[in-house]
Parts: structure tokens; sequence; C-alpha cells
């Protein structure tokens, strides 16, 4: 008990540490033999981050009880199953998705890309990519929005923890093999301003979780509509650091100017005090 004590007054790095060295701990006796024995890569990857993610919410639940001696921690990092925070999702969903699409509208309009047929059943197409974003804004918001910012604000006036865990989600993105991360890194300034707006917006909502998730898995799924059905291709009147390298809206100037309107406009629902 004693250590749980200490271990709760400590800095916010040292904690953050003795987290992850837990998590990683209990997460590559199952990792290891997992990618021994997979010969599939898409199955391996399936299954070392499911294990990695319940591994994770099990050690939360530990953490809060241990460390900080409280019994429902995820209720103080925001995740509460209320109408409200149902309500936050669906706002943030519809949010997320809107501004995907006005993005490529807006560059259909202006015929850097032209439209095309998808090639499979939409539908389908539409309900996975709704699966797929629902369940990374999940993972991501509860780690980032959730545990990380809970510990940076218990340490860091709230401008420096918002500006910390922003940029700790950019990087996180970029752990990875380093031609990847040459590949991926003008994304950077994007992921950025997208880890400004998730803290805004749980701000806005009282500490909520609701309006991150969906946001978030909002904008997963419009691109994931839009990329894996194949509705689009870029007409190449313009370069492609306009619209997204590598096809990414991310890597764009275009999808940082959105990430920027959105970020400014979250950032003002604010209400002072």
């Amino acid at each position: 008990m004693k250590i749980n004590l200490a271990l709760g007054r400590s800095t916010a790095p040292i904690r953050v540490g003795c987290f992850v060295l837990c998590l990683l701990l209990l997460w590559l006796p199952l990792a290891v033999p997992i990618y021994w024995l997979v010969a599939d890569t898409n199955l391996e990857s399936i299954l070392t981050l499911v294990i990695l993610y319940v591994e994770f919410i099990f050690l939360l639940n530990l953490w809060g009880k241990w460390v900080y001696q409280q019994s429902k921690i995820f209720s103080h990092y925001g995740l509460e199953f209320t109408g409200l925070n149902g309500v936050n999702v669906l706002q943030g969903l519809a949010i997320g998705l809107t501004t995907v699409l006005v993005l490529f509208g807006l560059e259909g309009l202006l015929g850097w890309l032209v439209w095309q047929q998808p090639q499979v059943f939409l539908g389908r197409i539409i309900l996975e990519g709704l699966l797929v974003g629902f369940g990374v804004g999940f993972a991501e918001e509860l780690l980032f929005r959730g545990w990380l910012l809970d510990e940076l604000q218990r340490d860091y006036k709230l401008n420096i923890a918002l500006w910390i865990d922003a940029i700790l989600f950019a990087i996180a993105h970029f752990i990875k093999p380093l031609e990847a991360i040459i590949h991926t890194l003008p994304q950077f300034p994007a992921l950025v301003l997208l880890g400004l707006t998730q803290v805004w917006g749980k701000r806005w909502q009282r500490g909520r979780l609701g309006l991150p998730i969906g946001l978030h898995g909002g904008l997963v799924w419009g691109y994931y509509i839009i990329n894996v059905g194949q509705l689009t291709q870029y007409s190449g009147q313009v370069p492609d650091w306009v619209t997204g390298v590598n096809n990414n809206p991310l890597q764009g100037v275009m999808g940082v100017l959105f990430m920027g309107g959105l970020a400014w406009w979250i950032g003002n629902q604010q209400k002072p005090g």
C-alpha cells in the first residue's frame, strides 16, 4: 500500500513510465508467442492489439484502485454509459463524418478529384467503417484523453497538459520503422491539431469522453468509406501536397486547414469557467 501511495504522489513521467512498463510486462508473454506461431501478419496484428487493449483496460481498473483509491476510475476519465454521453457520441460521429465528406466534396467541386462508382457493396463498407471508426475512437480516446490526459492534468496546468497530450498523441502514430515514419511524416501537424481538438471537445462536454470518441470515430469512418470503397480518383490538377501526399488527406494542406478549422470551432465552444 505504501508503494502504491508513493507512486500516486510521484511525478507524471514516473507514473506514466510505470504504467507502460506494467502493461508491457503483461502483454509481452502473450504477444511474443503469437509473433512466433501465427504466420498471417494481419491475424497476428489483430490478436496482439486486442490482447494489448484488453490488458490495458484491466490494468486501468487496478491502477485506479491501487494508485488513486478510486473504484470508478472509468467514470473519472469521462467514460460513463449514460444517455447524455451516448448523444455526445452520435454528435461526434456526425461532426467527424460531415467534416470528411465536406472536404472531399469541396475538392470534387474544385475539380481536384473525380467521384467514382463503388466497385463493392457500399452498405457493407459503411457498416465496416462505422465499426472500425468506433473501435479506433474508443481505444485511442480512452488512452489519450482518458488515462494520459488525467495523469498530465494531475501535475501540470491545463494548457501545458493540453499540448503535451496532443504532441504525444501525434508522436504515438510514428512508432513504426524509419522508412514508414519518413513516408507519413507530413501528417504530424494534422495529428497535433486533432489531439488539441479532442481535448477541447472533452472539456466542452464537462469531461465526458463521448464527443471525442464519436468525433474521432466519425473521421475514421468517413475516410474508411471513401478510401476502402475507392470512391474518388485524384485528377492531378494540383500537387499532392495540396490534397494529401500518398492520397492521405492528413498529409495535405487541405487536410491541415480543415483540421485547423475544426480545432478552432471546437475550441471556441468551451464556456469560460
